[in-house]
């Protein structure tokens, strides 16, 4: 079992669950975070951390978020390692409202999406 990042995070791109992570798990890309599942120890640590409830265990995915199973893994190998809390993009609260944001995922790694 790992935890995974679903769609409430695109755009928003919290990193509080960074902070807390104890094995480095967590990778970013331009817009959104995702979990390599195999640094991942299921600690649950990340899980309260998330403002937008983005982070489920990978069990508990709500069964319209499934396919972030899969993208988290591919992303996982294609991103780097984010160790630590930085500041949320300016428009993070105004994304944390939206639903259906699936078509926003920018697939780039952090520095090609700047």
């Amino acid at each position: 079992m790992t935890f995974v990042v679903t769609e409430a995070c695109i755009k928003c791109k919290y990193t509080d669950c960074v902070d807390v992570c104890p094995t480095d798990a967590f990778r970013e890309g331009a817009n959104m975070l995702v979990i390599e599942p195999d640094d991942c120890i299921d600690c649950a640590l990340c899980v309260p951390e998330c403002p937008v409830n983005a982070i489920f265990a990978e069990e508990d995915v709500p069964s319209d978020q499934t396919t972030f199973v899969a993208e988290n893994a591919a992303l996982a190998r294609q991103w780097p390692t984010i160790t630590r809390k930085k500041p949320a993009p300016a428009d993070a609260d105004d994304w944390a409202r939206v639903q259906d944001k699936r078509d926003q995922l920018d697939r780039r790694g952090p520095r090609e999406g700047d």
